[in-house]
């Protein structure tokens, strides 16, 4: 009878290495302790089942020589996107062999290891690869729906209160404004924006100031025309960062995108009191962005409010950028819960 020793052996080696290497993300990348304790004591209780079997049996039934499968590799197992992709593949790895590690122990001659307890570290994975993956959502590439620009200046109630209220309605990216502060009570400001999104899985921009961006762990920079070059930022962050672009016409939009822009700010859509000098483009220069970059994530920008965002979900916009509609509001949530209707 041919037993599946070294299935156990190999399923018990990846699931092993995978968890250390979440646990060294959520420790080093997240800083998140319970996932760091969590995924270390996974290590620990699989190594202490797998201690069950008897001595030297898994390394005596070890054989590289033979096995079919050591020059075998996955289309992407070369490269990674992001952080975020790491956690993906090893989360993945993790729950795929503590299953194989559960079918094998069932079925192995002779044993006292209890499957049952590989059942329930997979269901624990399960649950903190979740909590992990949302943790790390926010640095992703995606087209977000509703991003709320954030100004203490304009905010009718406390700044953190707005915050708060959005992150309750559920918009997913912020993106920090503040012209006026120093570069040290910038960065302060900014790491609390980031500490209260980022337990939502929000993504954080900061407008203007990468090196603000990488002082406070923000997902990405903002960048207008005047600001850094792309092709600069992406020299010094490389791709740690989300870089989104303004663009007020179509030579601006080729120009960020073809430059390496994850986002473009699409505007401005209408007259605006945040920026007043902007003549607004309107609605057809976001028509025409959706038509000539589909799959290149917006968001329209510049005066919008609930009241007018239909127009723009009309001809094909997928995001849009707020600020004194939601800072201003006396119910900063309602605003963000109306516009996410909109667009969903």
């Amino acid at each position: 009878m041919r037993h599946p020793i070294r299935l156990v052996d190999a399923a018990a080696n990846r699931a092993i290495e995978a968890a250390r290497v979440l646990e060294d993300l959520a420790r080093f990348c997240v800083g998140d302790s319970a996932l760091t304790e969590g995924y270390k004591s996974i290590r620990h209780d699989l190594i202490s089942a797998l201690a069950l079997l008897p001595v030297g049996w898994r390394e005596a039934n070890r054989d590289l020589a033979r096995d079919v499968g050591t020059q075998i590799e996955g289309a992407n197992e070369g490269s990674r996107e992001s952080v975020a992709a790491i956690v993906a593949a090893n989360a993945s790895r993790l729950t795929e062999a503590l299953r194989s590690l559960e079918e094998g122990i069932k079925v192995l001659p002779t044993t006292t290891a209890d499957w049952s307890i590989i059942e329930s570290l997979r269901y624990r994975a399960y649950e903190m690869n979740a909590r992990l993956t949302l943790l790390l959502q926010s640095s992703q590439v995606r087209q977000w729906t509703v991003c709320l620009l954030l100004t203490q200046s304009i905010c009718k109630r406390p700044w953190r209160d707005v915050l708060y209220a959005a992150l309750q309605a559920k918009v997913d990216c912020i993106q920090i404004r503040e012209k006026e502060m120093s570069t040290r009570d910038l960065v302060a400001h900014s790491r609390a924006v980031v500490d209260d999104a980022h337990r939502s899985g929000v993504s954080v921009m900061i407008n203007d100031r990468i090196d603000v961006a990488m002082a406070s762990g923000a997902d990405g920079v903002h960048l207008g025309a005047n600001d850094l070059a792309i092709a600069d930022a992406r020299r010094i962050s490389g791709r740690a960062l989300l870089v989104g672009a303004t663009a007020h016409n179509s030579s601006q939009a080729r120009a960020a995108i073809d430059a390496g822009a994850d986002s473009c700010g699409v505007g401005a859509m209408f007259a605006s009191k945040v920026k007043p000098n902007q003549a607004p483009a309107g609605p057809e220069w976001m028509r025409e962005f959706a038509l000539n970059w589909p799959k290149v994530p917006h968001l329209a920008i510049g005066g919008i409010t609930p009241e007018n965002a239909p127009m723009l979900r009309a001809v094909g916009c997928r995001g849009v950028a707020v600020s004194s509609c939601v800072c201003a509001a006396d119910d900063p949530g309602a605003q963000v819960v109306a516009l996410r209707k909109i667009f969903e």
